[in-house]
C-alpha cells in the first residue's frame, strides 16, 4: 500500500483548473471523479486503492500560492505518454518547464517532463523506465 493517500494543491478557480486538469491528465488514462462545482474536483482510484489527486481553493481563504519546491509528480507508462502531458498542458495554457527528455541526474532511464499549471504549481510527468531504442518518436 502507498504512504501517501492524497495529493491536494490549491487554486484560484476550482471549474479551470478542472478544465486544465481534465486535458493534462488524459493521455494518462486519468478521469476526474468530481463536479468542480462542489469546490473540489479530483480524481484517481477509490480511498483505499491508491492515491488520489484533488484541487482545491486554500481553507485559509488566502489565495493560492505554488509552494516553493513543492511539486506533484504524475506516473506514465511511455513517454509518448509523457510528450502527450506537455503538449496537452501547453495547449491548456500552462507553461513550460522543462520539456520532454531523459534527465540523466536522476538515473538513465529517467525520462520527464515538467509543466506549471494555471496557478503556477510545479507538476512533472515520469517515464522512469525509458529505453531510446524503444521509443517510436
Amino acid at each position: 500500500m502507498s504512504m501517501i493517500l492524497y495529493k491536494t494543491l490549491g487554486v484560484s478557480d476550482v471549474v479551470r483548473a478542472a478544465h486544465f486538469y481534465d486535458a493534462v491528465l488524459a493521455p494518462l488514462g486519468y478521469l476526474r471523479r468530481t463536479d468542480p462545482d462542489t469546490g473540489w474536483a479530483g480524481g484517481g482510484p477509490p480511498y483505499d486503492e491508491g492515491v488520489s489527486f484533488w484541487t482545491c481553493p486554500p481553507f485559509d481563504g488566502a489565495p493560492a500560492t505554488p509552494g516553493n519546491g513543492a511539486m506533484v509528480a504524475f506516473r506514465a507508462a511511455s513517454a509518448a505518454e509523457v510528450r502527450a502531458f506537455q503538449r496537452a498542458a501547453l495547449q491548456s495554457d500552462g507553461r513550460d518547464e522543462g520539456a520532454p527528455g531523459l534527465r540523466l541526474n536522476y538515473e538513465p532511464g529517467f525520462y520527464a517532463a515538467y509543466v506549471r499549471d494555471l496557478d503556477g504549481n510545479k507538476l512533472a510527468c515520469v517515464f522512469h523506465r525509458y529505453e531510446p531504442a524503444t521509443d517510436e518518436a
